[in-house]
């Protein structure tokens, strides 16, 4: 009797003789005089990870291993694995190309070959493929055509197992193939049934269906699939039993009779019929129920003349009785959990049972074979479970695999730059762990996929995981409806997928150019600010932040007052950079020097770091998180005050939201680590201030409502906004319970006398209040105008450091430091730890070059004491000019400001008033308008929307009304506000607004839906940003804005512990057929490259277009495939639902269905169009 250690003996009989024949009679009693042939060379009719299976097998065995192979797998691992590969199929689509039996048998003849393995899947159940084998003079590894055809014929297997005395489900005679003879068995014997392929396995053309309305529609979709995959879209109906576990036995038997069984397996957790994780032996199942499975199963073999490999499959109820369902007449996908736990190879037995050896010779008896341990099979395939698991196609950008005792890996082509196609099933690599019982083999196969890093593709490895990690499955507690009935598998903790997502970005930045516009040709600088060192290891001494947080707001305002020297608030952190550096500083520099200033500056009434434009400049331009900003900083700095600038009912928008939006917002400020709340209104508005107030007060914050400054209140001939008006304001302020008093003097326009003037009438009638003075050095005058407040009475005064003071911004810290040194208004800052601080934000700022505002103005200048233009407008403004062509009429466009400030009523100007006065003004240079002639054309001119907004009174009213004639004439019959804009607004329901961005993102948080609410259209396209380039604030800040020179290496600390070393490598010369630019990338000493879309050359070559999800009425394709059916024809309407096209890939058949009613306006696809994901469908409007 020949055993497994005889191998050697059997490569060498091989080697020496084309055709052995050799008679063995062994002592078992089924045993019968059997000839061997051995066999030199073995084609695999199939592809992937089976055929690759195979050649290993023959490889050990010393037989020649020949491949077969697709057009569209002529770059597949498989082909590469094989002695010999060969194209079949030339021309016929993917499928059909392997299920080209002549072309086969072909290649069989031409190239000398023994026998043919067909694997799983395509041929592997087709008699007269078997026969058309056998026919050529081959061997086929398989059972014989009879017993292919009687077993792949469902009711042929139904009338076996009756007559073997197997246990049956009821089900039709024969196969049924129109949808009358599937609504006839439904009705006469009622649901649930089943729909099965009738010549094929593996889930494909399977449907359970529980409402007779349902029959037709399932029955056509099941046997389209069924079609698709097996060439026979012929259905086998059964009862569906409820609550089943799926078990099958896997069978070896041979040319003499010999059938063994070699125990179960356990596939009940199942997805749309397909097995998703399998495990043997199955867990929890009674011996006495398993030793009747494995009897019925060998006497059915026995009955039949099975030989070779094969399984029978049985359904097992929760009362212990079980139902046969199929004979695989074929080698399962799941058959490597059966090798582990038994060490019996089934494709090596396979190869030498057809030779002829008989499992006596090979040593397998069934006293012999005994089971040990728990193994898993886990199918990891590039479908997105997180999508209803549609297939994933694209390039394998990352793939790392997982390894280790008792990991078993069955892949093909997975590894980094392999392509996922739409064409063939979404295997991508199966996972098998072995143990001594089943948790231990689940804790193994949970590390396991934990260690697989696969990028360019999602996986359903999230799935697998959670899977793994439930009570259920570990204890074995599993039925076929364990999936449906665990919705908690589906909830997924997000892969971040961060380096390859910036890899990505960086790419794009490096082929289409900078991805936040840049305001003028000037590049960011190439240094690397240095920090000042801080001792990290201790805490940042007490500041006022402990006794508001201690004592509240009322103690804080009172321990303010208190102090009789000059407290500071530093506004590097916001207004100072939105006015020289167009609001441009990004979190990474703002988060470098935050324990520096926590450490050093502790005395300051505050820091100045939030809100007013920095909110929409960091989701618009910055591609960052406010929010994330906020909560950063607040961990870096414990210990200082935050302040931020609220404008009023406004927010941080520019226009009217519902109350409750304004409210929320504040709590959630706060939540996030804000203090205290600048509060003021574009138009000095009580009704708007007062919201805000109210609203920052509930909240919890610190209420600092700002009175906004204009005119002059020491001229006695600009009567408008006098001394009067000012202190009537500061006292309805006070009344309203603000805890500090603000005067906001947006344009830099309180001279020093003025300033005296102001502050010791306030003062006055006010002495229990703090005052607080915001102001902007555009004149030059800043800091006497400071000195001037400080020795009237104000608490404290707003300053930016030296290197970020002056001109538009606030007045110099150093400057007003010195200058009350050994005063008692000494501000107790040490001048040195200023210069340090200074010194960060010189060298940072070169690296904003493209935003500077020295670009166009290169000193302050007086002349804003006529044109009044607010200092975080001006530079702005400059920057506008210069993009809509006005650069050389900047001059122009002052002094227009001037004269649309005096057209619009000489109003208070600060966002977003002073962005209508703007507005106005850039329309008159452009249009070439006077004043009188805007008033004279006014019934026929087309202002700016935000210029007939503020005259609608959308933003409010002004002091003394709105301008006539100018707002009749520009109104007409417009309608308009009167009274407080968001007193009219709904609220806004946030569960609905959450509601609706999570049909179109991911991982939505609370603060998300808040960002949405202030800035829709904004936040929605921040969070596809987001969701394709990852964490860009990680990058230093002139990698984000220009990209990283060729050959340059640098870091990137995704978070403490987690740095990434990359070098840019090299972009391709060459364009792909799609347009794209392959972009080459050194990441921790690993090549990565990503493919990016080069938007100015794919203008020249025709690409299909792409859906783009920020607009709902384009309907993407969600998956890539081929379209088979269209059901809409432009000009129908639609209902939100209905189905509009049906795509196939993957063997998978998928219904896109309408995102919102509508009217079909366009069509970009045809019946037979092979699409990529995302790729335009139809507009739908």
């Amino acid at each position: 009797m020949f055993i497994p250690r005889a191998q050697s003996a059997f490569k060498a009989l091989r080697s020496a003789q084309p055709r052995v024949r050799l008679y063995f009679v062994s002592k078992n009693a089924y045993s019968s005089q059997v000839e061997y042939k051995p066999i030199r060379s073995v084609l695999v009719a199939n592809r992937g990870e089976i055929a690759i299976r195979v050649f290993r097998a023959c490889t050990e065995l010393g037989i020649k291993s020949v491949a077969v192979y697709s057009e569209q797998d002529k770059m597949h691992m498989h082909r590469q694995k094989a002695d010999e590969s060969y194209l079949v199929g030339k021309g016929l689509p993917p499928v059909e190309a392997y299920l080209n039996i002549p072309e086969i048998i072909r290649v069989c003849k031409e190239n000398d070959v023994d026998a043919v393995h067909p694997g799983y899947g395509f041929l592997s159940e087709r008699s007269d493929f078997a026969q058309a084998v056998i026919d050529a003079g081959l061997r086929f590894i398989g059972p014989t055509p009879e017993v292919v055809q009687n077993m792949g014929d469902k009711v042929a297997a139904r009338v076996a197992a009756i007559e073997a005395g197997v246990p049956i489900v009821p089900g039709t005679d024969g196969p049924v193939t129109t949808k009358d003879e599937a609504l006839e068995f439904c009705k006469k014997h009622g649901l649930p049934v089943i729909f099965k392929a009738a010549y094929g396995g593996g889930g494909r053309g399977m449907r359970v269906v529980r409402k007779m309305e349902e029959v037709e529609e399932n029955f056509q979709r099941a046997s389209s699939e069924a079609k698709a995959a097996f060439g026979n879209g012929a259905m086998f109906i059964e009862k569906f039993i409820e609550r089943p576990r799926h078990i099958e036995v896997q069978l070896l038997g041979d040319k003499a009779g010999n059938v063994v069984h070699l125990y179960e397996r356990d596939c009940s957790v199942q997805r749309r019929h397909q097995k998703v994780v399998e495990i043997a032996p199955a867990p929890r199942l009674p011996l006495e129920l398993r030793d009747k499975m494995t009897e019925a199963a060998v006497r059915l073999a026995k009955h039949v003349g099975y030989e070779n490999a094969g399984t029978v499959e049985f359904l097992c109820d929760e009362s212990g009785n079980f139902y046969f369902i199929e004979v695989n007449a074929r080698l399962q996908v799941e058959h490597t959990v059966t090798e582990e736990i038994t060490g019996i190879d089934l494709v090596q037995s396979q190869i030498r049972i057809a030779e002829g050896m008989t499992l006596p010779e090979l040593g397998y008896t069934q006293e012999n074979i005994k089971p040990r341990g728990y193994a898993i099979q886990c199918r990891v395939t590039t479908e997105d479970p997180a999508n209803d698991f549609q297939p994933n196609t694209g390039r394998l950008e990352v793939f790392r695999s997982g390894e280790g005792m008792g990991i078993r890996l069955d892949s093909a082509s997975a590894y980094a730059g392999a392509i996922i196609s739409p064409y063939y099933d979404s295997l991508l690599v199966k996972v098998i762990s072995h143990a001594g019982d089943l948790q231990s083999s689940a804790a193994k196969m949970n590390r396991a996929l934990r260690e697989f890093r696969i990028r360019g593709v999602k996986t359903n490895i999230p799935f697998l995981l959670n899977v793994l990690e439930n009570q259920k499955f570990l204890h074995g507690v599993l039925d076929t409806y364990f999936i449906d009935e665990h919705p908690q598998l589906f909830k997924f903790r997000p892969t971040q997928n961060r380096a390859q997502k910036l890899l990505n970005y960086l790419g794009e930045v490096l082929v289409n150019g900078p991805q936040t516009p840049l305001a003028t040709t000037l590049k960011p600088a190439e240094v690397s600010p240095h920090v000042p060192a801080v001792p990290l290891v201790t805490e940042p001494p007490c500041g006022l932040r402990d006794i508001l947080v201690r004592q509240g707001p009322e103690a804080f305002a009172k321990e303010v007052r208190s102090r009789k020297n000059l407290m500071l608030m530093d506004t590097t952190f916001r207004d100072a950079h939105q006015s020289l550096l167009a609001t441009r500083v990004r979190s990474h520099d703002l988060l470098k020097i935050s324990p520096y200033v926590a450490h050093k500056f502790h005395n300051l009434y505050a820091l100045e770091n939030w809100g007013g434009a920095t909110f929409d400049v960091a989701l618009r331009f910055l591609h960052e998180c406010p929010w994330e900003r906020l909560e950063e900083m607040r961990k870096r700095i414990p210990n200082i005050p935050f302040q931020m600038l609220l404008r009023g009912a406004n927010a941080v928008g520019y226009t009217s939201y519902p109350d409750n939006v304004v409210h929320k917002f504040c709590e959630l400020a706060v939540q996030t680590g804000m203090d205290i709340f600048r509060v003021f209104d574009s138009l000095n508005y009580l009704p708007n201030l007062i919201l805000g107030m109210e609203a920052a007060g509930k909240a919890g914050g610190v209420v600092e409502a700002a009175i906004s400054y204009t005119g002059d209140v020491s001229d006695p001939k600009r009567t408008k906004y006098d001394l009067k008006y000012y202190t009537n304001l500061a006292d309805e302020l006070v009344k309203a319970g603000t805890h500090v008093l603000c005067i906001k003097d947006m344009a830099g326009l309180l001279k020093p006398e003025a300033a005296r003037l102001l502050i010791t009438a306030i003062r006055d009638k006010h002495p229990d209040i703090p005052i607080h003075i915001h102001t902007h050095d555009t004149s030059g005058a800043g800091v006497a105008s400071m000195l001037a407040c400080a020795q009237a009475g104000a608490d404290v005064v707003d300053v930016a450091v030296d290197s970020m003071s002056g001109m538009t911004s606030q007045p110099s810290m150093g400057a007003v430091v010195a200058s009350l040194q050994g005063t008692t208004l000494d501000t107790g800052v040490d001048l040195r730890d200023v210069s340090e601080y200074s010194a960060y934000w010189e060298q940072t700022r070169t690296l904003y070059a493209p935003f500077e505002c020295t670009t166009t103005m290169r000193s302050g200048n007086a002349d804003v004491y006529l044109n009044e233009i607010p200092g975080g407008q001006y530079t702005n403004l400059q920057f506008q000019a210069f993009s809509l062509g006005l650069g050389d009429f900047f001059e122009d466009v002052k002094k227009a400001y001037r004269e649309a400030n005096l057209l619009l009523g000489d109003i208070i100007k600060v966002t977003p008033s002073s962005k209508v006065v703007g507005d106005l003004a850039q329309f008159m240079v452009q249009n070439n308008l006077t004043a009188d002639q805007v008033l004279e054309r006014a019934e026929e001119l087309s202002f700016p929307k935000s210029v007939v907004e503020y005259l609608q009174g959308l933003i409010g009213i002004p002091h003394g009304g709105f301008p006539e004639p100018l707002r009749s004439r520009v109104l007409k019959d417009m309608p308009r506000i009167e009274g407080r804009p968001g007193a009219e607004l709904e609220p806004l329901d946030f569960d609905k607004l959450k509601q609706d961005l999570k049909e179109s993102h991911a991982n939505i948080s609370d603060r998300d839906v808040m960002s949405a609410a202030l800035y829709p259209q904004v936040t929605n396209e921040y969070l596809f940003f987001r969701e394709k380039f990852g964490p860009v604030d990680k990058l230093d800040t002139r990698i984000f804005l220009t990209g990283p020179k060729v050959g340059e290496e640098f870091e990137v600390t995704l978070e403490r512990g987690k740095t990434l070393s990359l070098k840019a490598m090299a972009m391709a010369a060459d364009l792909k057929p799609n347009g794209d630019r392959e972009v080459f990338f050194e990441m921790n000493g690993q090549l990565r490259t990503v493919h990016i879309l080069d938007k100015e050359a794919v203008k020249e070559i025709h690409v299909h277009p792409k859906a783009n999800k920020a607009v709902k009425s384009e309907v993407g394709a969600p998956m890539p495939g081929t379209v088979i059916d269209i059901r809409v024809a432009v000009g129908d309407k639609v209902e939100k639902g209905q189905p509009l096209v049906v795509l196939s890939a993957m063997k998978m058949e998928m219904v896109v269905q309408a995102p919102q009613a509508g009217v079909v306006k366009k069509l970009e696809i045809a019946n037979g169009m092979k699409l990529e994901g995302d790729d335009l469908l139809m507009i739908v409007e």
